[in-house]
């Protein structure tokens, strides 16, 4: 029998032709259950999610105009988690399967190469994987409701669609914007990444987001970009500064009613130029949040998409070999792709689960590396009360994370702090 293969969606194409060996495009979900892990009883799990989640278990290859997903026959095979988060994902990794499925303890942690799914089909996956654990361990019955799926219906079509193709407008917006200014540091060796963690209680931090009459990641915006403003004012005089922006990616299954559980979000890069001035937090907090408002909309995201999606239609660009798309697509990621931000805040709202999941888990995480031109990152999620910002940098240089969290101790918001380095 043939193997299923799938066209990579708008947004993955863009993975495998930047992938460096220094920058692997990969993102973690995880959770912490209240119990150690069986690994062998994990390893049905995984198995028994194949049929339901096929495009999930596939290797990367490299065809003549184009990459594309093939199903694996090799099995995912659970790994002890030894080392630090999102270590690099080779090729020779790749051409045998796309995510890997670790455990350390109690933690279950999923990381999956960027053209498999974003955060959010990450989530879903990594949820229904906790919940076939759960009633092969347990015995315990687990309603199909929220994100759990019945694993013995048939993947509808809608999950396998590229949704960008579906929604893209006829117009395509532009792509250019000023270059941001980004952070920079003594990288580390061997591609370590120090990810500090820092928990805080989700009420004290939307309590705060409201006071200020925002939301929580405008909120955490604001105060990464007076973090990031203060160290460039350190660096250099006002009139050489760049804008300080935040790239925020944009969910767009709720702007559309869209379940693909492929990619289909896009990044907005927000934030305020300090060349014109003095901002205070407040200030902060109300341009970030308007803009974002006024931002993701579905006409606006419509015109982005077209400007992802009309490439593909390029007769000249789809008859090339995909060497030479490869040339083409590093030129334009590293004139556009990442120029407009200076950080990423990804941000997992809660994840609906049924109510018998909970008592079994402790928390759950969301991990994106460090981007490949600047060296830090940030990633949300908020599980059972508790918000994790989790921080991750592949440079020495701590005083980020420490401006960072210091300034929302000030607001207020006690920081539990934990780190992977001593």
């Amino acid at each position: 029998m043939p193997k299923k293969w799938y066209r990579l969606d708008t947004a993955a194409l863009i993975f495998p032709a930047i992938t460096r060996r220094d920058w692997s495009n990969a993102f973690r979900v995880s959770a912490c259950l209240r119990e150690d892990v069986d690994t062998q009883i994990l390893q049905r799990a995984v198995d028994a999610l194949r049929p339901r989640f096929p495009s999930y278990y596939v290797t990367l290859r490299k065809g003549v105009f184009w990459y594309y997903l093939e199903e694996s026959r090799e099995p995912v095979t659970v790994q002890q988690d030894y080392a630090y988060p999102l270590t690099f994902m080779s090729s020779r990794e790749l051409k045998h399967n796309c995510l890997r499925v670790l455990v350390y303890r109690n933690r279950i942690a999923v990381e999956f190469f960027h053209s498999l799914a974003d955060g959010r089909g990450g989530s879903v996956y990594l949820c229904n994987l906790i919940a076939c654990y759960l009633k092969l361990k347990e015995g315990i019955s687990i309603p199909c409701e929220g994100l759990i799926r019945d694993l013995n219906e048939t993947p509808p079509p809608e999950e396998l669609e590229d949704s960008f193709l579906k929604n893209a407008a006829e117009l395509a917006s532009g792509r250019k914007e000023e270059r941001s200014y980004h952070l920079h540091g003594t990288r580390e060796d061997h591609g370590f990444k120090t990810l500090t963690t820092g928990i805080v209680e989700t009420q004290t931090l939307l309590d705060t987001a409201h006071r200020y009459g925002v939301t929580v990641t405008a909120l955490l915006a604001a105060v990464m970009a007076e973090s990031i403003i203060a160290m460039q004012n350190e660096e250099k005089p006002r009139r050489r500064q760049r804008p300080v922006k935040i790239t925020i990616p944009v969910d767009l299954r709720r702007l559309y009613g869209s379940r693909t559980l492929r990619n289909f979000s896009l990044v907005l890069n927000i934030g305020v130029d300090p060349r014109f001035g003095d901002y205070t937090l407040e200030e902060l907090c109300r341009s970030i949040y308007h803009e974002l408002c006024a931002s993701a909309t579905p006409q606006n995201m419509a015109g982005m998409i077209a400007a992802n999606v009309q490439p593909q239609k390029n007769i000249v660009l789809r008859l090339a070999p995909v060497s030479v798309k490869n040339l083409v697509m590093d030129a334009v990621y590293r004139r556009s792709g990442e120029s407009g931000g200076s950080l990423n805040i990804s941000n997992i709202t809660k994840l609906p689960l049924p109510e018998i999941m909970l008592r079994y888990i402790e928390r759950m995480e969301f991990i994106i590396g460090p981007q490949r031109s600047y060296p830090n990152n940030c990633s949300v999620m908020s599980f059972g009360g508790k918000t994790y910002i989790n921080m991750i940098r592949n440079i020495r240089e701590s005083e980020l994370e420490r401006r960072f969290f210091s300034r929302l101790v000030e607001l207020g918001i006690a920081v539990e702090i934990e780190c992977n380095r001593r």
